[in-house]
Parts: C-alpha cells; sequence; structure tokens
C-alpha cells in the first residue's frame, strides 16, 4: 500500500508523541492549515481503541485552540474525510469571511482571490503556532 502520511509527515511538524503528530499543511491559500495525523496506518476513526480516539479529540481541540489564539479567524473548520487518503486524520483550519472560498468548504470553487499582501499577513501569525500548539497540547493532554 502507497500512503503518503505513512511515507511523509504531510507537512512541517509542529508536535509530535508516539501516537500521532501536528503538522502545518503546505496550503497556499490557507496559512495556518493544520493537519492532527495519527502515526499508524488506520483508515477509520471507529479502529482506534476509546483511549486513541480521546488522544485524538484532545489534540484536535488543542489545535484549534491554538489557531483561535493566534489567528484570530473568523470560524474553524474540522474534517476528516479520508476519501483520497484514507489513513485517519483531521483537517483543522482557520477560516476567514474574505478567505478563498468563504463560506463555502475550501474544497468547494474558489469565491475571491485574496491577495498576496493579506496571505502573508496570515503566513506570519502562522509562525507563532509551533509554540502554541505545544502550549496547548500539553494543557489538553495533562
Amino acid at each position: 500500500m502507497d500512503c503518503v502520511f505513512c511515507r511523509e509527515d504531510g507537512g512541517d511538524v509542529l508536535w509530535q508523541d508516539d501516537a500521532l503528530r501536528v503538522v502545518l499543511a503546505d496550503e497556499h491559500d490557507y496559512p495556518g492549515f493544520c493537519r492532527v495525523i495519527w502515526n499508524a496506518h488506520v483508515a477509520e476513526f471507529s479502529d482506534l481503541s476509546a483511549d486513541e480516539r480521546d488522544h485524538v479529540m484532545k489534540a484536535v481541540y488543542a489545535v484549534e485552540r491554538a489557531q483561535r489564539r493566534v489567528m484570530q479567524p473568523a470560524k474553524v473548520n474540522l474534517a476528516s474525510l479520508g476519501n483520497q487518503v484514507p489513513h485517519v486524520h483531521w483537517h483543522v483550519i482557520p477560516r476567514f469571511s474574505n478567505d478563498a472560498h468563504f463560506p463555502l468548504p475550501i474544497w468547494a470553487p474558489r469565491q475571491r482571490t485574496v491577495s498576496e499582501a493579506m496571505l502573508s499577513s496570515r503566513r506570519a501569525h502562522a509562525t507563532l503556532l509551533r509554540e502554541a500548539v505545544r502550549q496547548e497540547i500539553e494543557q489538553a493532554l495533562g
């Protein structure tokens, strides 16, 4: 089986433990877009034990809190699809009312063009996520 998340980190690793990793995805239009990726190859969330599911969701919660604090988005979208990459992972996406697709999902047709200056400003804020994610995860996981 050729799984991108088994083969690659899936982005810039912000935090990790033995079970999962939090990465900052390389998504041009979405600075601050993170993924929480289960390290072992598991296709479905329901295949994880109750403790493992709890661990993942605490990490998703922590990443959302870090994004809200650092990026100050209008909304945070959470998604776990796995149609193209059947490996347990969650997308944690800070959304802004003037982003490229708002109010539609980021995978919908583009609604507008966002200036490079605005994206650059958001990228600068996103550099602060590494420390914020670490702090929030330490608090969430105890």
